[in-house]
Parts: structure tokens; C-alpha cells; sequence
């Protein structure tokens, strides 16, 4: 099997996409920029566990419906031979109210990695929804193409949830569990992912710590997701720090 199928690029809370400023704001534009310790994107390391500089844009429309744009340097590609040092997703959805703290969220979502000359492309689309109730909420996105990478993997789902608890003082924490599913031959890539990640704003940036870990497998003896470059197991449990700016 390719090496390019150990290298599923990846979420953790952490490094998750910007929130998406809500229509009701006075200012429906929005810009962020973080630097992160490591860039997990569904558990698995997008750097090698090196930092990554990140930022992004959202707009909200009045009606509910948002677009946006972040980008995150990454190292996985050129480790598994291709030619891309940055992760570029485009993303667009609408956002509605079932009742009081009750709301949901659709839409598409593309990850891009320009001339990245792998093969299978590592280029990426998804279909996402989610339900969002109080503090607790449900994600599921769907591939509508191959998953990074993966050959013959359309179709493959990633299922999260997550909740949002004001811990006091201004701090939260966020507890998360996600399902990767890997569809077609390389379905034994697939893998579970976990979080807590405890975040405060102060002095105009969000500062948050994040323990990350992954349940991948390991196969003839080597983990699933090793890094071609170094050999190391880029969904182990560790410890991620980041800072954001948003403005």
C-alpha cells in the first residue's frame, strides 16, 4: 500500500476551523491568525508534531448563510513525496435556528493542496451537518471525492461530537470524540480520535492546551499513520498549545 495512505490530513479542537461570526454582529467580516505547536487536524499531525502558522477569513451574511477561507502550513505532503507546503480549505454553509439553543449547520467544504502531485490527489471535498443543542454538538462530513489521498475512498464519513463548557473565570473546556471511517481498501486506516482542549481569553488572544490522542492501528507491524520522514506515530497522545488572534 502507498505511504501517501498513512498521511489522512487531520482535526483536533484545537486547530479547528475559525467560528463563524454570527449574523447579529456589527461586523459580519472576520480575519484570524494562530501559531500552533503542532496542527491536528481529526487527531492526526499535519506538521510531523512540529508548529504551523495558520490563518484565516469568514464572512456571515444577515440570512444565515457564511463563506470563508483558512490555510495552515503542513509538512505531510512533501514527507510522503508529493509537493505542497500549504493546506488551503474554502468552505460555505448555512446556519439556522430550530428553536431556542436549538440550531443547525450545513454545508461544503474543500481541502486544497495546490499542485501537490500526489496519486491519488490529496485535494478533498466534504459535505457536512451538524445539530448543536445547549453545549453539546453533533458533526457529521461526508467525502465526495477520495480522502486525501486514500484510493477508492469515496464515501467516507467522519462523525464528531463535541461539548462546550464555561468552566468559569473565563476559561472553557471542550471535550471531543470523532469516528474517522476510511471507505473502500484502505479501510483499515480508520480510526477514533479524542480531545480536551481548555482555552481563555486574555490580553486579546485566545490562549488554549489541548491533549490529543488517536486509537489508530497498527499494520505488519507498523503504525497506521507513521511519519515517512521520521517514523513517528503521528496520531500518538500529546500535549498541543496554540495561540489565536481573531479581529
Amino acid at each position: 500500500m502507498k505511504k501517501t495512505l498513512l498521511a489522512l490530513a487531520a482535526v483536533s479542537a484545537i486547530t479547528a476551523f475559525p467560528a463563524i461570526v454570527h449574523a447579529e454582529d456589527a461586523n459580519p467580516l472576520s480575519f484570524n491568525v494562530s501559531v500552533t505547536t503542532d496542527y491536528r487536524y481529526r487527531g492526526i499531525s499535519q506538521t510531523r508534531l512540529q508548529p504551523a502558522l495558520q490563518g484565516g477569513a469568514d464572512y456571515a451574511f444577515p440570512n444565515g448563510f457564511y463563506v470563508g477561507t483558512w490555510m495552515s502550513t503542513i509538512k505531510w505532503i512533501k514527507d510522503f513525496g508529493g509537493s505542497a507546503d500549504v493546506e488551503w480549505d474554502i468552505y460555505g454553509g448555512y446556519k439556522g435556528e430550530i428553536q431556542k439553543d436549538f440550531t443547525y449547520d450545513v454545508g461544503v467544504l474543500t481541502y486544497q493542496y495546490v499542485n501537490n502531485k500526489l496519486n491519488p490527489s490529496a485535494n478533498t471535498t466534504e459535505i457536512y451537518g451538524a445539530l448543536t443543542f445547549g453545549m453539546f454538538t453533533a458533526k457529521y462530513s461526508h467525502s465526495v471525492t477520495n480522502l486525501f489521498g486514500f484510493p477508492d475512498s469515496k464515501n467516507s464519513g467522519y462523525l464528531d461530537l463535541n461539548a462546550t463548557i464555561d468552566a468559569g473565570s473565563g476559561f472553557s473546556v471542550v471535550p471531543h470524540v470523532g469516528y474517522q471511517k476510511v471507505s473502500g481498501i484502505a479501510s483499515d486506516f480508520s480510526y477514533t480520535d479524542y480531545s480536551v482542549t481548555v482555552s481563555k481569553d486574555a490580553a486579546g488572544f485566545t490562549w488554549s492546551g489541548a491533549l490529543v490522542g488517536t486509537s489508530t492501528k497498527t499494520i505488519n507491524g507498523v503504525k497506521a499513520y507513521a511519519s515517512p520522514a521520521n517514523g513517528k506515530d503521528l496520531g500518538r497522545a500529546s500535549l498541543v498549545l496554540a495561540v489565536k488572534k481573531t479581529f
